[in-house]
């Protein structure tokens, strides 16, 4: 992802790159809208697309396509109990007719789904995953399996609910709906018209992974860009004490001690001129604020602070409850 002080970087969409998109499917509804949504991220970068499917199917008898725009000819079609292997053959090939000239490629095989996703990940730009929510049960949905390789994947994680998904993907790189500002065919968007990016940024610990990969997000989907730093009252730095709000750029609360929103996006918005920026300090749960912030939107993008530890599923309150509460597709972003 570039940065203010780099102008490329070879995981920047326009830089060559050997990696690829990723997309864990396991039969499920919301799966298949992940490997949708995931299809047109693969389009936007053109970038390769691969389908992992882990142990056995888990599809229920008659499911449905999510498919939420025009769809294929056989968008109609159900996907009914098979053998185990047929459903990541023919999500592949569905997205190959849908998307041609889409380069997919299929993995499968046993093992815990948590460890074979992570291992995936190693060489992915990014690794899309299903979701009802944290409280779901079984397959690459549960919180079980979603959490330890959101935690610990080494590229950003985005989580897709099935009505989020959009169909069909967008053309290839230079062919993208929503270049001219007409994003109704990028990934990510039910709501008409597509919707902006929204940023959740914490002032205290700004990273340029984070805010370089919100920017390059909304500029590939012709999108506006909304940045929510949000913090509570009550807490100071450390997250105890106690801290007054002061009035910040745009009359908005800041924490004490901290930058300026606005000083901290201005060499971004100097990168990405073409994109719009709103910025939206607030007072309060982050997590609830992201959430209201981000109906409609076409994305949600949180960072996670990376942790070394081998055990685990700390992702941070924050990501925590978006994922938990958000309808929109959510990218979890690592950095230090």
């Amino acid at each position: 992802m570039p940065s203010p002080s780099s102008p490329s970087s070879p995981s920047s969409p326009s830089s060559p790159s050997s990696r690829s998109v990723v997309a864990g499917v396991d039969g499920s509804a919301e799966s298949l809208a992940a490997a949708e949504w995931a299809a047109a991220e693969a389009r936007r970068r053109a970038l390769p697309l691969r389908i992992v499917h882990i142990g056995q199917d888990r599809a229920p008898s008659l499911v449905r396509p999510p498919m939420t725009g025009a769809a294929p000819a056989s968008a109609g079609a159900v996907l009914t109990r098979r053998r185990p292997g047929r459903v990541p053959r023919e999500v592949a090939e569905r997205l190959r007719r849908a998307a041609p000239g889409l380069d997919v490629a299929v993995e499968q095989g046993p093992g815990r789904p948590a460890r074979a996703l992570l291992r995936s990940a190693r060489d992915a730009e990014v690794l899309v995953l299903g979701s009802r929510g944290l409280g779901a049960v079984g397959g690459l949905l549960a919180g079980s399996v979603s959490l330890p390789v959101i935690a610990h994947a080494p590229c950003p994680v985005v989580v897709v609910r099935a009505r989020a998904a959009a169909w069909p993907p967008p053309g290839p790189a230079g062919d993208v709906p929503g270049a001219a500002g007409d994003v109704s065919g990028a990934a990510g968007g039910a709501v008409p018209g597509g919707g902006e990016v929204v940023l959740g940024l914490d002032l205290a610990r700004p990273s340029d992974a984070l805010v370089g990969y919100a920017f390059d997000a909304a500029a590939s989907r012709g999108a506006a860009l909304r940045v929510v730093h949000g913090w509570s009252a009550g807490a100071g730095h450390g997250g105890s004490g106690s801290a007054s709000a002061a009035p910040g750029p745009g009359g908005g609360p800041s924490r004490p001690g901290t930058p300026p929103l606005t000083g901290v996006l201005r060499p971004w918005r100097d990168m990405y001129a073409e994109v719009p920026v709103a910025e939206q300090c607030v007072v309060g749960s982050p997590g609830e604020h992201l959430a209201e912030a981000a109906r409609g939107a076409s994305l949600l993008v949180v960072g996670r602070r990376v942790r070394h530890a081998a055990l685990g599923a700390h992702i941070g309150p924050v990501a925590h409850a978006v994922l938990r509460h958000c309808a929109a597709p959510v990218a979890v972003v690592p950095h230090a």
